[in-house]
């Protein structure tokens, strides 16, 4: 449970949760070939929780059995107490990384050593070319070699094949110290931007990290530990304190306070009871939970989260793609570039072959794309993970950038910008009734009603409702109730009820669905229900104006009067009401015909029935996509809680990401640039070279892991 580190190459030490380091040691123990399996150390460490270790051992000793545990060399710690200082995560190196940092080091001190002898002990040039060589052996082998390889394959213009063509170049035309060193530092470049990119993608993993590695099952009157992949719907799991909900559920037993900053990117916890549904990712913070499964692992939640976050990066962002094309075009010219400046001017001047040669070999180490080609992917693929932290899932790097040139934000109303739930805002009354009488006239009639408007009226009046004063209960369809309580006549719907019964009222202005009360034939007053706005939502549109988007509109299926007041509530420039779902597709394709050339429209709504205006929109944002299988598909970016102000995390997290981007284009292009005129002129060597290469890389992968503290 404590595990993030998943490097899968040869030799590497990896670390995973208990169930899944089951599964390993079981695939491991009944390898087929038997010299693979001494290789392979398993250790299992307890699993944290709240106030105690524990570790599974008999799930372990179920997977391995008895004959294939015996060949691995099992350690147990459950022996050990944990306490709040003990590590949840160790620090895992692999056995490549460690290869070369031993190579640099030794290819370093033999360079060093060839200095030595160069500058002060006075050797002949074989001793010195010798040691220069095995240094640059030690160094650079590899690169040459799978420049080598590129080649046989067609892949010619390359980094390897820059760095090694112009390196081999150096020593053929004397260059030999200039040549190891170019090689040395721009492996401790490659290493550094190596470990640069791996903490870059640790901690957007560290950030995903809410996939759960066992589920605790009741099976038979017995709680086992298995994969959450094996748990079948219907069953019963059991969640305890400190542990992750492996699947998605109702809880039957139990309530606790959820975590569930890996999914929302709130830090505020969230009760939970019996009958409410939990889902997969929560971390249960206090109370032993039951709950019943209602998905299959692979339809869960932090399946889909998961599965959307890390597919993210094959969607690439149009200035992406420029890059790698750019890219494959660039690379070629400049070697061209190069080879026309090592040999047109010694055969125009008619020499000097020496000098143009090593300016050759100057421009063809800073001409080297490699700033471009990492930094540029790698900082989209951060601004994902940024986004992801603050619970806004977007589904490739394109929507990102397209979330730059929104101009025009539409928003759907119920659900989105209001709560999607009926409340009583408003009661009006006749002389000689109050509110509170009003309330429960109508509280009283609606009893027998599970209509919205019918709960929303109960709701408001929050009190017991004795059914046994209630008779000649009827309801009148498209009108209301007509009732006799404890005696009195009583009338409770619309306009159309008090006109049926000549009932003399004073129509009511207010925006919202109307309930007309009556009394003995005398109008008592009028409540108004209507869908109350979030308290997010006029902050939020107020957020979107200062960013520069240009117009904000709502879309309504709901009448006049409730859309303007809405609009002119949260201060929206535009409103359409009464529209049905082909019409709203209508209204939004009218309005991205007038929107800013160049600019994108955005459609934020609940992905349930906004699914059409979803997917012709430029971006299709769902609101509340926590637990809707329809928000996640149909969306392009998904805001996992129910507030609009997360849009504008998007949209800060999107500007910030591109401002990023355009930063390392400027940087590297810039530097690039001038180093290149440098080296033509003659005024940059192979030292500068270096820094124009590995130098600016380094600068750009910095710049680019900036987008993680957003």
């Amino acid at each position: 449970d404590s595990a993030d580190v998943w490097n899968l190459n040869p030799n590497d030490i990896g670390i995973m949760g208990s169930s899944a380091g089951g599964h390993l040691a079981s695939t491991i123990a009944t390898h087929s070939n038997p010299e693979l399996r001494p290789n392979f150390q398993i250790l299992f460490y307890p699993v944290i929780t709240m106030d105690k270790s524990y570790t599974h051992r008999g799930s372990h000793d179920n997977l391995l059995g008895k004959d294939a545990s015996a060949e691995l060399e099992l350690e147990y710690s459950n022996e050990k107490q944990v306490t709040k200082d003990t590590p949840r995560a160790f620090i895992v190196y692999s056995d490549d990384d460690k290869k070369l940092t031993i190579r640099l080091i030794s290819g370093a001190v033999i360079y060093a050593v060839g200095m030595g002898l160069t500058l002060f002990g006075h050797v002949s040039l074989p001793v010195e070319l010798g040691v220069l060589i095995v240094a640059y052996i030690i160094l650079g082998w590899d690169v040459v070699w799978q420049a080598v390889k590129n080649i046989t394959r067609g892949q010619i213009f390359d980094e390897h094949f820059l760095m090694s063509l112009s390196t081999i170049g150096a020593f053929a035309i004397g260059e030999y110290p200039e040549a190891v060193a170019v090689m040395l530092f721009y492996q401790v470049g490659e290493f550094f931007q190596s470990l640069a990119v791996k903490r870059s993608r640790k901690s957007i993993s560290d950030l995903m990290d809410i996939r759960p590695d066992s589920a605790t099952v009741r099976r038979n009157g017995e709680l086992v530990v298995v994969a959450p992949e094996t748990v079948s719907i219907g069953e019963l799991i059991v969640v305890k304190p400190g542990e992750k909900i492996p699947l998605d559920g109702i809880v039957t037993e139990g309530e606790s306070m959820l975590d569930t900053r890996a999914l929302t990117g709130e830090s505020v916890p969230r009760s939970i009871r019996k009958g409410e549904e939990a889902l997969s990712g929560c971390v249960n913070q206090s109370g032993v939970l039951t709950i019943k499964v209602t998905k299959s692992f692979g339809e869960s939640t932090v399946t889909k989260i998961i599965d959307l976050v890390e597919n993210a990066s094959s969607r690439k962002a149009p200035t992406e793609n420029f890059i790698t094309t750019f890219a494959r075009y660039y690379t070629p010219i400049v070697v061209g570039m190069a080879a026309i400046l090592a040999i047109i001017p010694p055969v125009i001047l008619g020499g000097g072959w020496s000098e143009w040669l090593r300016r050759g070999f100057v421009f063809l180490i800073v001409s080297c794309p490699c700033a471009l080609v990492i930094s540029i992917p790698l900082t989209f693929f951060g601004g994902i993970g940024a986004a992801s932290k603050r619970g806004v899932l977007v589904k490739g790097s394109n929507y990102l950038e397209a979330l730059n040139k929104v101009s025009v934000v539409v928003f759907d109303k119920t659900g989105t910008l209001t709560k999607g739930v009926f409340k009583v805002v408003d009661i009006t009354v006749e002389f000689g009734f109050t509110k509170e009488q009003v309330l429960e006239y109508a509280a009283q009639a609606e009893s027998y009603s599970n209509h919205p408007i019918a709960k929303s009226i109960q709701e408001a009046f929050g009190k017991t409702i004795d059914q046994s004063v209630l008779s000649g209960y009827e309801e009148i369809s498209g009108h209301g109730i007509r009732v006799l309580i404890g005696g009195k006549r009583v009338l409770a719907g619309n306009s159309k009820l008090m006109d049926s019964e000549k009932v003399s009222y004073a129509a009511c202005q207010s925006a919202g669905t109307k309930v007309y009360i009556a009394v003995d034939g005398r109008y008592a007053g009028c409540i108004v229900i209507a869908d109350e706005v979030k308290d997010d939502s006029q902050n939020a549109i107020a957020s979107l104006k200062k960013i520069g988007v240009e117009k904000t509109v709502m879309l309504t299926g709901d009448d006049e009067k409730i859309g303007k007041a809405v609009a002119e509530q949260l201060g929206l420039d535009e409103y359409y009401a009464q529209l049905l779902p082909d019409q709203k597709v209508e209204k939004l394709e009218y309005l991205d015909q007038h929107k800013t050339k160049g600019s994108k429209l955005a459609f934020v709504g609940d992905g349930i029935n906004d699914a059409p205006v979803l997917a012709r929109a430029d971006v299709g944002i769902a609101m509340g996509g926590l637990g809707s299988d329809a928000a996640i598909e149909a969306a392009d970016v998904v805001l996992m809680t129910d507030e609009p102000s997360k849009l504008v995390d998007a949209i800060d997290v999107a500007k910030a990401t591109k401002r990023i981007v355009m930063q390392n284009i400027i940087i590297a292009l810039g530097i690039k640039s001038v180093f290149l005129i440098l080296g033509a002129l003659g005024i940059a060597g192979m030292w500068e070279a270096v820094f124009g290469d590995v130098g600016v890389t380094i600068i750009a992968v910095l710049n680019a892991m900036r987008i993680l503290k957003k």
